[in-house]
């Protein structure tokens, strides 16, 4: 495991570090994990299909395998529970992502907040913080709960 979270990342985000490919990809599926697994932690109960959506979400993002996922989820929730906000992790997926990647990081984001059967205004508040530090757009914000309410099968708020 990395010492702590502030020297890992200010390897791979401090300006003019070079990195390997092998290094970022790994670095971004640690701040992927991260914050699936805190919008998991943001209600008062993890429910298994919580835990079921952030596996699936890290299988289809990254392409690993059941060990793989177990041991990024560790690591990842070492760093989480380290980490004394959101921007470390959001800094480095606005540097090595694509505005497609982002949209589907926050996509799979309201999978596992919806994954549950119901949307806790915790979830909703910590959606709307990481949507902003994302840069994402109002509408492609809302195509994105949408479209991951139709996945989970969840109904639209009245």
């Amino acid at each position: 495991m990395i010492a702590s979270i502030k020297e890992f990342f200010e390897q791979f985000i401090e300006p003019g570090t070079r990195q390997t490919d092998a290094a970022g990809e790994h670095a971004l599926q640690i701040a992927t994990a991260a914050l699936l697994l805190e919008v998991m932690r943001m209600d008062a109960r993890i429910a298994d299909q919580e835990r079921d959506a952030v596996a699936a979400a890290l299988r289809q993002q990254f392409g690993l395998d059941a060990t793989e996922i177990d041991r990024l989820l560790a690591l990842a929730e070492h760093e989480a529970r380290q980490a004394s906000g959101y921007y470390q992790f959001t800094s480095l997926i606005n540097k090595t992502c694509d505005a497609a990647q982002k949209l589907r990081i926050i996509e799979n984001m309201w999978q596992v907040a919806l994954a549950d059967g119901h949307l806790d205004a915790h979830e909703s508040h910590l959606m709307r913080k990481i949507g902003n530090l994302l840069h994402i757009g109002h509408a492609d914000y809302i195509a994105a709960k949408q479209r991951a309410r139709a996945a989970t099968g969840v109904p639209p708020a009245s």
